[in-house]
């Protein structure tokens, strides 16, 4: 078998592996509840890994939780995850700048930082979990 088409084959398996693994992450975060203190450390955090100071940030966390749908207004970690991944990652969200000038989040669009980041958010959102839980 080709040394390329075994790599892929294994890349396959290792994602159905880790799936249950990730299904028992998401079905953990669905079922754990955040208080607004909790959210906000959490969209605090997420807006560090992206901007390296909170300082440096155009938003708030309070502007990073909030909703653009409202299934996702729930107060579980699951919905947390999901409006400040989406809120981090897809940008659009008006804010100032560090030297007060109006701006509008960019998007991430590095295949690269986008990987990084949901990964980062993806392991944020599972230790707060087991913290909670």
């Amino acid at each position: 078998m080709p040394k390329i088409l075994r790599g892929y084959i294994d890349a396959a398996y290792s994602i159905v592996d880790d799936f249950d693994t990730a299904q028992e992450s998401v079905e953990t975060m669905k079922s754990t509840q955040l208080t607004l203190p909790e959210a906000k450390a959490f969209a605090a955090a997420a807006l560090t890994l992206k901007y390296d100071d909170i300082e440096k940030a155009p938003i708030s966390s309070a502007q990073a939780l909030s909703s653009r749908r409202r299934v996702d207004e729930r107060e579980d970690l699951w919905s947390t995850f999901n409006r400040v991944q989406e809120n981090v990652i897809k940008g659009g969200q008006r804010g100032r700048s560090v030297s007060g000038r109006r701006v509008s989040t960019r998007p991430v669009k590095s295949i690269d930082n986008n990987i990084k980041l949901n990964k980062a958010l993806w392991v944020l959102a599972n230790q707060m979990g087991a913290l909670k839980n």
